[in-house]
């Protein structure tokens, strides 16, 4: 693996980095509770009494937030080298994954390990292993 030096861009993942974590703490500090975006989209489903209005406000933002950035910023390029078939059971698999690992990446690596959970710690380390050997068997043992 190599970093192409001329479009690697720290300073702007660090500032995207420290908005993430900011959001995340002001979020649990105002409403007590976890930003974790499986566990607010869970609770979509079935949703408490007046519950369901934040949670909608947050997707919003999740969908919001990349549009209007857009609008004042240069969009980066994305590839996608997959079929759809592949990213719906990516999906799937991720939304099955979520609910055994009881939340995902954010709530769990974000929000979890700056609490110092010693399950999230657990949860993180098991997403990060479970996607390094996915992306090795991918790419090196089926060579797709």
């Amino acid at each position: 693996m190599t970093i192409d030096w001329s479009v690697f861009t720290p300073w702007s993942a660090m500032t995207g980095g420290v908005l993430i974590g900011l959001a995340a703490a002001l979020f649990l500090l105002v409403n007590g509770r976890v930003a974790g975006i499986s566990g607010i989209v869970g609770g979509m489903l079935h949703p408490r009494s007046g519950d369901l209005a934040w949670r909608l406000a947050f997707i919003a933002g999740l969908l919001l937030a990349p549009l209007a950035c857009a609008t004042v910023g240069v969009r980066p390029s994305a590839t996608i080298d997959a079929s759809y078939p592949v990213l719906i059971a990516a999906g799937l698999l991720v939304g099955i994954g979520t609910r055994y690992a009881g939340g995902c990446t954010s709530g769990h690596g974000v929000c979890g390990l700056s609490r110092l959970s010693p399950r999230s710690l657990v949860a993180t380390l098991s997403f990060m292993a479970a996607g390094f050997v996915v992306v090795y068997v991918v790419r090196h043992v089926i060579g797709a």
